[in-house]
């Protein structure tokens, strides 16, 4: 690997997927100089040899402030930020594989949108306890991301979050470009259930996109389905008002609305009448939504939220609903406040 220019932020990025390539361009347009790490060599080397990665991203080019390696100690070495973007049920696995070679003082940033099966962690809950590191040292990107979008460099803003806030806005400082901006804010909880739990609202939306219902069925499951989210982020600490931003309502009408949502393709698959694992092998990424829901309503009941669009949505993937039926909670036998 190069030696960093001096004064150029040197940042590293684990995951060669569509929002990890994205994100490394973002990182490299505002000026960072990126490593990233591809698990199959032949990714990195495309990325190295064509500046694409076709696989992910067909139809970018990649700026030539990206380099990329499956050799991890290459990727990390010097790295000034570490920038996490693989599933989320793996990731704890790739932290024990990078643990010691992380650099002593380097920020460590999720992009990820999930929560921990096992465990129902969040993902910078598993960061803390895999690596050891303090909350300063810890940041959470999400908001309206969808990749491919950004990679076309379609105007857009995510959220910077972190205990900290001068790491929130060193994090933003860097993660901003003429088509990305970063904002910030310290509710890290909100800011990770945000968007986690709009994953699992798209997949509702996806299903009854798949019946074939329309707008007014899913205006009503996303407007439904913010109370859901805010109920059950504000239950475990959260923010209302973040449920509100960038990190909740503007990543869930991103993520409901369009085709390019992996969690919404899911859940029109679904809907359509595939069964889950024929859903999973169409899937070529990762849908974190799927894996979310049983964790999520395991979260929920311990602390007393109801959510029934989620768990209406668990009795889809268990076969246990017919997707045509997943509207029935917008009403009730007696009058509800809203």
């Amino acid at each position: 690997m190069q030696l960093p220019i001096v004064g150029v932020p040197h940042v590293a990025v684990i995951g060669s997927g569509s929002w990890g390539t994205t994100f490394a361009k973002i990182l490299a347009d505002g000026g960072s100089r990126v490593a990233m790490w591809a698990r199959r060599p032949e990714v990195a080397r495309e990325i190295m040899q064509s500046r694409r990665n076709s696989d992910y991203l067909p139809g970018i080019n990649l700026p030539r402030g990206i380099s990329a390696s499956h050799r991890l100690p290459e990727v990390l070495e010097g790295a000034e930020h570490v920038y996490l973007s693989v599933p989320s049920q793996s990731v704890r696995e790739n932290l024990r594989i990078i643990r010691d070679l992380i650099p002593a003082e380097a920020i460590v940033v999720s992009l990820m949108k999930g929560v921990e099966m096992s465990t129902r962690s969040r993902m910078s809950e598993v960061i803390a306890q895999e690596l050891g590191v303090g909350p300063e040292r810890i940041a959470v990107v999400s908001g309206p991301n969808l990749a491919l979008e950004i990679a076309k460099e379609q105007p857009t803003a995510a959220v910077v979050s972190s205990a900290e806030l001068a790491t929130a806005t060193e994090v933003a400082k860097i993660a901003t470009n003429p088509y990305f901006r970063s904002f910030v804010n310290t509710d890290v909880i909100g800011t990770e259930f945000g968007g986690v739990l709009k994953n699992l609202i798209a997949v509702a939306i996806g299903i009854v996109d798949g019946v074939g219902y329309g707008e007014n069925t899913k205006a009503s499951i996303i407007t439904r389905g913010l109370v859901e989210m805010t109920d059950f982020a504000v239950a475990y600490g959260a923010r209302p008002e973040t449920l509100s931003g960038l990190a909740g309502l503007g990543d869930l009408i991103a993520t409901c609305e369009s085709p390019l949502s992996r969690n919404n393709t899911a859940g029109r698959l679904l809907g359509q009448g595939y069964a889950f694992r024929e859903v999973i092998a169409q899937m070529n990424q990762t849908a974190e939504g799927l894996s979310s829901v049983a964790p999520i309503l395991e979260l929920a009941r311990a602390k007393g939220v109801e959510m029934p669009i989620v768990a209406q949505v668990a009795e889809v993937l268990d076969g246990t609903l017919h997707p045509r039926d997943i509207a029935p909670h917008l009403t009730t036998d007696e009058p509800q406040g809203e």
